[in-house]
């Protein structure tokens, strides 16, 4: 039995992050426990000065972005007043690329987080890669 696509709708914002929360429990624990004090925060889009700082061309160009002092440089300098690191999903054009690709929107949700905290943790691509499959 096929879905009924007419009473199917996009995730809003608050599903959006609770898909993000289960793809997160989904990484592996080391991984995970090595990401304290990292805060996930879901926004439709990035705001005006995220877009010019990144030279984006439209706000559909950013499916998420880190924030912080990523591990690699802490301790480098202490800054007084330091927001906490954070990892910014942008549902839209999360929404959008899911949309065009051949992908699950889990799929897609976990390797832009993997990818924004990698990072965090200064990983290759080849780590990332690793850690989106052991999340499965």
């Amino acid at each position: 039995m096929s879905a009924d696509w007419r009473m199917l709708k996009s995730p809003s914002l608050a599903e959006f992050e609770d898909i993000a929360h289960e793809a997160y429990q989904r990484l592996p624990k080391r991984f995970r426990d090595l990401c304290d004090g990292v805060i996930i925060r879901v926004d439709d889009f990035p705001d005006e000065e995220t877009l010019t700082l990144m030279e984006a061309e439209t706000p559909f160009d950013l499916l998420g972005l880190f924030t912080g002092v990523g591990l690699a440089h802490a301790g480098a300098s202490f800054e007084t007043g330091q927001f906490p690191n954070m990892v910014f999903l942008y549902r839209r054009p999360i929404l959008d690329y899911w949309a065009e690709h051949d992908e699950t929107l889990g799929h897609v949700i976990t390797h832009v987080l993997v990818h924004e905290i990698g990072h965090h943790f200064g990983l290759s691509d080849d780590d990332m890669e690793a850690i989106e499959q052991e999340a499965g």
